[in-house]
């Protein structure tokens, strides 16, 4: 998903748990009450000329030397590429939904925080068609050699106890071969390489994460600049540096 934190919800077989009761209500109300917050922020950040004149030319990037550095995200479309797995590549269901992929002109510090804005936008508007298309249904596949038992029954059950213990000391068994799996999340493409061996442990398993990769940017983009440019450029590339730290 690509998501920074609870990145545990996502299970082999589906989730963790189904929404709460109440939670369409509740992503309704904040679809309605984003909107305004963000139309004000864009009027004192994007209306604001001195903030402008600390982004605009500032930490610029050609779109050659993104390509070539492995930039992606919003660092590789503030350049014009308009690279987005959800479009090029699309997983889940996102062929079905509308949404724009947003670009820049310039790669500078500016494009990279109007891209970031307007992608809010878009979220909404990605979100508000998913609630009229959520399936019913089971939030995750009833097999028991990937699924474990409900809390519930454990405490009712031993062969659910055990059942609930072999899952997580042995695992279950992946066939022979190696794959690789890409995402879109906000920074950017977010990939899994896995290598099986047929056993219930992986062979190799490698992350190709965002902030990494739009790291090796930055000597390009503060040449020439000023020290005190280098915290609008670093922030305008967002990285994450738990993800960087190998």
């Amino acid at each position: 998903t690509g998501l920074r934190m609870n990145h545990n919800f996502i299970r082999p077989g589906g989730v963790a748990a189904d929404l709460p009761d109440g939670w369409r209500d509740d992503v309704l109300h904040l679809l309605d009450y984003l909107p305004d917050q963000l139309d004000e922020f864009d009027t004192l950040l994007t209306g604001q000329p001195i903030y402008r004149e600390r982004l605009q030319g500032v930490g610029v990037i050609t779109q050659q030397e993104a390509i070539a550095l492995g930039a992606t995200g919003p660092v590789l479309r503030s350049t014009g590429l308009a690279r987005d797995l959800r479009k090029d590549e699309p997983y889940l269901r996102y062929d079905q939904v509308d949404f724009d992929v947003l670009v820049g002109t310039y790669g500078d510090s500016f494009d990279r925080y109007a891209i970031r804005l307007n992608e809010i936008r878009e979220s909404m508007k990605i979100v508000r068609q998913i609630l009229d298309r959520m399936p019913s249904g089971d939030y995750r596949i009833q097999d028991k050699k990937v699924t474990p038992p409900p809390r519930a029954r454990i405490d009712e059950s031993m062969e659910a106890l055990i059942h609930h213990f072999k899952i997580f000391t042995e695992g279950f068994k992946v066939p022979a071969g190696e794959v690789y799996v890409p995402v879109e999340s906000p920074r950017g493409e977010l990939g899994c390489y896995l290598v099986s061996d047929g056993s219930s442990k992986p062979y190799r398993m490698h992350i190709s994460g965002p902030s990494f990769r739009n790291l090796q940017t930055l000597p390009h983009m503060m040449r020439d600049g000023l020290i005190a440019d280098g915290v609008m450029i670093i922030s305008s590339v967002d990285p994450i540096m738990g993800e960087v730290d190998r």
